[in-house]
């Protein structure tokens, strides 16, 4: 494979991503004439046809998917590489690129990564949002280093990509009932069940996240199914509305820190917790930064 373009090889696994040339070209910066002449050239360096257009997203053909399978593992032996030789000339220790939910990256990231900013200043730290679903994608296609995801993984896309993870579970986050401790608070019972809950106004976490797959199976095992006020999907969103006295709501503890403002919390009964997990990828050279970064994830536990 000598002569193999680097470039053109991300180029390719761009388009693959976006499922647009425009896009692929957008996100590096190129022409789209540009990004259209890359994955020719490497089509003609391999003798094969790469992408076909399905519609109106390009897809990867039998060879492209093969060729796919191998772009992260290369890519990611090249920013190992870099980033150990990066040591011995600057004491930049490389790149990491994080996963995680929303609810995680608010309230528990913040403290972890600027502690990993102090120790390396020269570490570059990215993180983005997404659902397990999306994040397990992102790690097995080499677009994220690692990802924090509550368990279970959940639906048949996260089930198929899951034999080429390395899944370490860190912590457990019980959820908490919550209700305005304002003017409008609310007499609450001895023991906050379904039952009790499903009779109340409710401000849910939208449908399909695992955190409200997990608040739907607590109502599930009670032979209920909550029908809530209002969806939304950010949880500052729902405090804010449960703070207004529009509602109740089932939140992760982490999401209600010691100062919770005008906000009441409760235990629930039965209890529910969901478990954070690190997720890599089995084949993931783990360069310095990376092995930093995942230490301190694991001192959460």
């Amino acid at each position: 494979m000598r002569s193999l373009n680097l470039d053109h090889l991300q180029a390719f696994a761009d388009i693959v991503a976006l499922g647009s040339f425009s896009a692929a070209a957008a996100r590096r910066n190129l022409t789209q004439p540009a990004i259209s002449l890359q994955l020719r050239q490497l089509e003609s360096r391999l003798g094969v046809r790469l992408i076909e257009r399905v519609g109106k997203r390009a897809m990867p053909t039998q060879a492209g998917q093969t060729l796919l399978q191998h772009a992260g593992r290369i890519e990611a032996m090249v920013d190992a590489a870099l980033a150990d030789l990066a040591q011995h000339a600057s004491k930049v220790i490389g790149r990491v690129r994080i996963g995680s939910g929303a609810t995680a990256c608010i309230y528990l990231l913040p403290p972890l990564l600027r502690e990993l900013r102090q120790r390396f200043p020269g570490l570059e730290l990215t993180v983005n949002t997404g659902n397990t679903d999306d994040m397990l994608r992102a790690v097995a296609e080499n677009r994220l280093d690692l990802a924090l995801v509550t368990l279970p993984p959940g639906r048949a896309g996260a089930t198929k990509l899951g034999r080429a993870f390395v899944v370490e579970p860190l912590l457990s986050d019980e959820f908490v009932a919550v209700s305005s401790g304002g003017k409008a608070a609310i007499a609450w019972p001895k023991a906050v069940t379904p039952q009790w809950l499903a009779g109340q106004p409710l401000v849910l976490y939208e449908s399909g996240a695992n955190t409200r797959s997990l608040v739907d199976a607590w109502f599930g095992a009670a032979g209920l199914a909550p029908r809530p006020a209002m969806e939304l999907g950010s949880v500052e969103a729902i405090k804010q509305l449960v703070g207004a006295g529009l509602g109740l709501t089932i939140l992760p503890g982490m999401a209600l820190p010691d100062k919770t403002g005008n906000l009441s919390r409760h235990s629930l009964t039965p209890r529910l917790s969901r478990q954070l997990a690190l997720v890599l990828r089995r084949d993931k050279p783990l360069q310095r930064g990376l092995r930093e970064t995942v230490a301190a994830l694991r001192r959460l536990a």
